[in-house]
């Protein structure tokens, strides 16, 4: 479990690919400082288990399934990665309930600069969609932000100067990609939604 505060910026040291994983190493002091094997950082949203570590490295094996739904696909050697340590029970809560588990990607279609603040607008599918409100909470490559506005297929987040500074999402253009989660209380409300549905349903037939 994380909270979408971003503790610092990794960089991808190897990525190895196999038939159907692959193996990755970035290096990040402070996220390996206290990590042990079997430990889970997340690595731009993707909650990843170590299973091996260095002084200031960490390797974690990646499944097929992260690999297509991901933005993980298309990191190389050199590439930078938003990190975070899982939470330990009594931290402050300063972000949101971010499981790691992200429900895919979405692009940025456009930038908007302020003064010191800079608007981003991402795109959104439509299973993904119905679980995205104005002053919700998501996640953008692990990063815990607000929603500021939202339409049909797309969604804005407001980033101050040290969001900006201190995690990817100051370097991303138009046309990157980008991992996101939902809100889990949203996941619950929708499923539950769903099922009702579907028992109505039958009761009326």
């Amino acid at each position: 479990m994380f909270t979408g505060i971003i503790e610092e910026l990794g960089e991808v040291l190897d990525w190895q690919p196999t038939t159907d994983a692959a193996r990755l190493t970035i290096r990040g002091p402070l996220a390996v400082s206290d990590a042990a094997h079997g430990d889970s950082i997340s690595v731009s949203g993707v909650c990843l288990t170590v299973v091996d570590r260095g002084e200031d490295w960490f390797t974690a094996d990646v499944m097929a399934v992260t690999i297509a739904m991901s933005t993980l696909s298309g990191v190389t050697t050199g590439s930078r990665v938003n990190l975070e340590r899982a939470a330990l029970v009594g931290d402050r809560l300063g972000g949101h309930i971010v499981q790691g588990h992200i429900d895919g990607t979405s692009t940025l279609l456009s930038v908007t600069e302020g003064s010191v603040w800079r608007v981003l607008r991402f795109s959104l599918s439509p299973e993904v969609a119905p679980l995205v409100a104005r002053k919700g909470s998501i996640a953008v490559d692990g990063v815990s932000l607000t929603v500021s506005a939202v339409g049909t297929d797309w969604f804005e987040v407001s980033l101050i100067p040290e969001t900006l500074a201190v995690t990817t999402l100051g370097l991303k253009a138009i046309g990157d990609a980008v991992n996101i989660e939902t809100d889990i209380l949203a996941r619950h409300v929708a499923r539950l939604a769903e099922l009702a549905s579907t028992t109505t349903g039958r009761s009326e037939s």
